[in-house]
């Protein structure tokens, strides 16, 4: 029986990154405890850990503008290969902890971020169809995922004392650097996808070569091909639909940056959770994990079976769902919880039983986001697939490097209050831009419509 390569890449890209994301996104979870840690036994150590994670997402967004021309120049699977390369190496430096090479790796990291990042949406674009979008955004959603809850599992066991010792943290960082080091080598075994990847604005092929309609353009010079992704990546993010997928992409960098470490952090610190609390830190990234990974699976099998579980009626589950989490998290967290270990309690008493619940709907949530950006992008931006994940990644890194930094100095309450207006924005949003694009596929489908040149789509999809 005959493998389909397509399907074969995308699982192997999905596991890829699911080991070498174990690494980094439980690095991501427990990195302000244990470098709060790290400062107490090493008066020479000022480092911080919202303030290394603003500094990655910051170089992410800025990176996201250059990676477009990066894979024009050398594919998205070399693009994918050095992003992920840079990941094992933030994760080798915490057995060296010095200050300035925790901000030197974190700047390192978000380029390969970047590369990384942008590399696997077009990867994935192109080893799906239209019929298969749905089903593998959400499987690979639901694999990479999983790597929350394999990593914050080992954490859960091994940080079982108020105060992280340095053994215990060198046991960790060893662990994870060598199951990074295990993804970057599956990911070295991706094959070359098995449709031609579809070169339009913004992946090599210039926006005035489309408009001259030319079939099969031939490949421009490596870096005439990189300033042309780079100057359609910036008319693409100008057009109007772009711009209202910009706040739903703002709305999931914000939340990433409260469920990967600011909630679970606010959970060690808060003394009310009992004397356990730094293993609830590890329990909190296993529920998020799971949340994850069932709603990655959920969305992704269902998609491909039944139209109303895909698109806007998803994304509005993923609102409920942050709403009760928020919800959650004000009552049982205390405002003061994100900075260090503290007395205060929130409006009721601590319960690790609600905090585990707003963590399992942080990660679904989470998941209904995440895997319908992903393939409405993937579907509406087929021939701009680089330039539109990029776009997407950028929207989210600007908005969760703010978010980290002002998590060092806005208490949980008013980190709270930014989550929930940008929910609404955010939904309201992609609702819109989901239910436009139903309407005119549906409305082309019956009258065929004439076919706009310009775009390659029809009149009905254009900004």
């Amino acid at each position: 029986m005959q493998v389909d390569r397509g399907f074969l890449n995308v699982m192997i890209l999905s596991w890829g990154f699911m080991l070498v994301f174990t690494a980094f996104q439980t690095m991501g979870n427990i990195q302000k405890t244990v470098l709060e840690s790290i400062a107490k036994e090493d008066p020479n150590f000022h480092g911080d850990g919202y303030t290394s994670l603003a500094i990655i997402y910051a170089a992410f967004a800025l990176c996201n503008w250059l990676a477009p021309s990066f894979i024009s120049m050398t594919g998205p699977r070399t693009s994918i290969v050095a992003g992920c390369a840079c990941y094992v190496f933030f994760i080798a430096t915490f057995l060296y902890p010095r200050t300035e090479l925790l901000y030197t790796a974190s700047v390192i990291v978000g380029l390969g971020a970047a590369l990384a990042w942008t590399g696997h949406g077009l990867f994935l674009t192109v080893n799906s169809d239209g019929d298969t979008m749905s089903r593998n955004s959400g499987l690979f959603w639901a694999i990479f995922q999983s790597s929350l809850f394999i990593g914050n599992i080992f954490v859960y066991f091994v940080f079982k004392e108020p105060v992280i010792k340095e053994d215990v943290r060198n046991l960790v960082f060893k662990v994870l650097t060598g199951v990074s080091v295990c993804g970057l080598v599956l990911l070295l075994t991706l094959r070359k996808p098995p449709q031609q990847v579809n070169m339009g604005p913004a992946e090599g092929v210039s926006s005035a070569d489309k408009e001259l309609q030319i079939p099969e353009p031939p490949r421009e010079k490596p870096l005439l091909a990189a300033w042309h992704a780079l100057r359609d990546a910036f008319e693409l993010f100008f057009t109007q639909r772009m711009l209202l997928l910009s706040l739903t992409f703002i709305y999931t960098g914000l939340s990433l940056t409260f469920f990967s470490s600011v909630y679970s952090s606010s959970i060690g610190f808060t003394k009310g959770m009992g004397e356990d609390r730094k293993s609830l830190i590890g329990l909190s990234g296993i529920c998020i994990g799971i949340g994850e990974v069932v709603g990655g699976a959920l969305f992704g099998v269902l998609a491909s079976r039944f139209n109303t579980c895909s698109g806007w009626p998803v994304v509005a589950t993923g609102f409920g769902l942050h709403c009760f989490a928020f919800v959650a998290a004000l009552l049982n967290l205390p405002n003061g919880a994100p900075f260090s270990d503290t007395e205060e309690t929130g409006l009721i008493a601590a319960s690790p039983v609600l905090a585990m619940a707003g963590s399992l709907t942080l990660g679904l949530g989470d998941a209904c986001f995440n895997t319908q950006v992903y393939s409405l992008l993937g579907t509406v931006y087929s021939t701009e697939s680089a330039s539109a994940f990029a776009l997407f990644k950028f929207c989210q890194s600007v908005a969760a490097a703010m978010s980290f930094f002002y998590s060092s100095h806005l208490g949980l309450h008013g980190q709270l209050g930014i989550l929930v207006v940008s929910l609404v924005l955010g939904t309201v949003a992609f609702c819109y831009v989901e239910m436009k694009h139903r309407r005119a596929k549906r409305l082309s489908t019956n009258s065929c419509p004439e076919i706009d040149g310009d775009k390659g789509n029809t009149s009905l999809y254009s900004d």
